[in-house]
């Protein structure tokens, strides 16, 4: 039997990179998949179209994470679509870098609403499906610059620290209920937003990764997949990081 044969997970952004590579693994071992980004284009299709070539039940949907009104939406049109909501994958995020000297008041609320806050809209609005339940998984993707601060990053650092000390507080306040609730704290991983750094940064950043290479969005997904699991069962207020050493 497949690891999420019978479960339903819903991926904020997950169109494309870790979301993208979350949703392909969920459905392959099994999970049916609705999964959400700020608007519907060619590019969702495409995603839609490769989840469902691996015989799942997929949906896609345009909704604003950091709404909690297109949250509450987003979700109640999933419940009537699905039936119910097992896994939330909490990854919708950007990035807004600069030095604090250079730092718009416009870049740090930008990141916090959707990196923190969406996280918040999407947990409050399945947390009651998963209560009826009595069971659901809630996973938050997190960064090892939440961990560890990084210069030029003050508000995505900020954020992912954020998303720690909520998904710590969560676990703590469903766990009566059934529901679990970790983090993933990914480090240099390979997707578009690292495709843009110049070669020389990322061959520096490179060498401070004691595996000497850099991760790939399905490394984050299998940890997703113990995560959304049953092998999980008794994993709970945790940050794993998925970084090949570079934070301990």
């Amino acid at each position: 039997m497949k690891l999420l044969e019978g479960k339903v997970a819903l991926i904020t952004g997950a169109t494309r990179g870790i979301g993208k590579a979350i949703g392909l693994k969920f459905a392959s071992e099994g999970a049916s998949i609705a999964f959400s980004d700020l608007r519907h284009d060619e590019q969702m299709d495409a995603t839609a179209a490769e989840i469902a070539a691996l015989g799942v039940k997929v949906k896609a949907y345009a909704s604003n994470a950091a709404s909690l009104e297109d949250s509450e939406k987003l979700v109640e049109e999933i419940l009537k679509e699905f039936g119910r909501i097992d896994i939330l994958v909490n990854n919708a995020g950007i990035t807004r870098d600069n030095l604090m000297l250079r730092m718009t008041e416009q870049d740090w609320d930008a990141v916090i609403t959707v990196n923190l806050k969406s996280a918040f809209n999407l947990t409050k609005s399945v947390q009651r499906a998963m209560i009826k339940q009595r069971g659901g998984s809630i996973i938050n993707m997190s960064s090892v610059v939440g961990v560890n601060g990084n210069a030029g990053q003050a508000n995505y650092s900020a954020s992912k620290a954020g998303l720690i000390g909520f998904t710590k507080s969560i676990a703590q306040e469903l766990g009566s209920r059934g529901i679990r609730c970790n983090a993933i704290a990914p480090g240099f991983i390979e997707t578009e937003m690292t495709h843009k750094l110049p070669d020389d940064v990322r061959e520096a950043w490179i060498k401070t990764i004691p595996l000497k290479r850099s991760g790939k969005p399905e490394d984050v997904a299998d940890v997703a997949t113990f995560l959304g699991s049953d092998l999980s069962s008794y994993v709970s207020g945790q940050v794993i990081n998925v970084c090949g050493g570079m934070s301990t």
